[in-house]
């Protein structure tokens, strides 16, 4: 068996730096399972296009590529003085927020960045430009111990030989590192669980075939490719012990977004009386967002349904498509919302603020 660190810690690493040569690289996701290509990005326009194309995808992996990008964008700034070089931040940092409207870790990060420029204030350009770098290398090493802790939390959730499904693609390509509803897999994994996993395909983009499937096959994890009208049927077979999703948004009330289709697969575990257990890093709770009715949802081109994966269209040339990304899953279907400080259960208008009280 492959050894599971390794694959983790040097093959599949989907965002990083070369600050050096003034880089963002990332993994082209959207090229795999065929080919594993690294994409050179220099120009905002580029970061733009990989976050909107999800060539980056992944809440965590989004924002330390928006951390990472305002950051390049800043530091090509020819200002001279700490209010223009503000001005110059503050243009990059609206650019690429334009990129992913439901995604709130890139909002999440770019604010976070923008907090520590203001800290800075009073200092030279360049004391700022490397408080930037700082600051955006501790996104992505905060995050790669979030990954860990809610796996951990997770973890103590489930039992070896359990059969586990997910929806979509929340693993170590979509974070810095472990992800987070695969992370308890990967653990088990480290740990002799022997869990069976049930991967959704997931559509539109098939994240769940061509990502999860990918790199949990890759580190040596029992996975079962299936489609996403038969999570029903593999329920019922007794199949599946446990759901584990994660998520982009998380409301006040602990209505979730994630990819569509998440919301059925709730719907389903709560049919079969399956435990259904969203990974979120507080980074993606948002107490200021009252319920799922106040997230937005993106529509996305109607090509991804009818054309995209095909030699040949699959759909009458000129149908009508409705294709939102994401859907919205009740609070009243999930189990509990596991962070990295710990697990929430409902009421979650009572437990999610509690989790913020637990960081130091």
């Amino acid at each position: 068996m492959t050894n599971q660190q390794d694959i983790l810690s040097s093959v599949i690493q989907s965002v990083k730096l070369d600050d050096a040569n003034d880089t963002l690289i990332i993994l082209d996701q959207t090229l795999l399972p065929n080919e594993k290509v690294f994409l050179e990005l220099k120009e905002m326009e580029d970061v733009w296009d990989a976050i909107y194309y999800l060539r980056v995808r992944g809440a965590p992996a989004i924002g330390i590529a928006a951390g990472y990008g305002v950051y390049l964008g800043t530091k090509q700034s020819q200002a001279a003085t700490y209010d223009e070089l503000y001005a110059d931040f503050l243009k990059v940092k609206e650019y690429l927020a334009s990129s992913r409207p439901t995604a709130v870790n890139l909002f999440w990060a770019l604010d976070r960045m923008d907090a520590r420029f203001k800290k800075e204030a009073g200092k030279s350009v360049a004391e700022v430009k490397a408080a930037l770098h700082e600051e955006s290398e501790l996104i992505r090493s905060e995050d790669e111990q979030i990954c860990k802790n809610i796996g951990e939390y997770a973890l103590s959730l489930l039992k070896p030989g359990m059969g586990l499904l997910t929806h979509c693609n929340a693993g170590t390509i979509a974070t810095a590192k472990y992800g987070t509803a695969l992370a308890p897999m990967y653990l088990g994994q480290e740990r002799g669980y022997d869990f069976k996993v049930f991967a959704d395909e997931t559509r539109p983009l098939l994240q769940g075939a061509r990502l999860t499937a990918w790199e949990l096959k890759e580190a040596g994890v029992d996975v079962t490719l299936i489609c996403d009208n038969m999570a029903s049927i593999v329920m019922k077979e007794g199949k599946i012990q446990a759901v584990l999703v994660g998520c982009d948004r998380v409301a006040e009330n602990g209505d979730t977004a994630n990819k569509i289709g998440t919301s059925g697969v709730a719907i389903l575990a709560k049919h079969y009386g399956i435990p259904f257990y969203v990974c979120a890093p507080l980074s993606t709770v948002d107490l200021n967002t009252k319920t799922g009715d106040d997230i937005h949802i993106e529509l996305r081109p109607s090509e991804e349904i009818t054309t995209k994966f095909y030699a040949k269209p699959q759909a009458p040339e000129g149908v009508q498509t409705y294709n939102p990304c994401f859907d919205v899953t009740d609070h009243n279907m999930i189990t509990a919302i596991i962070t990295e400080n710990g697990i929430a259960y409902a009421p979650f208008e009572e437990s999610l603020p509690k989790m913020f009280k637990n960081n130091k």
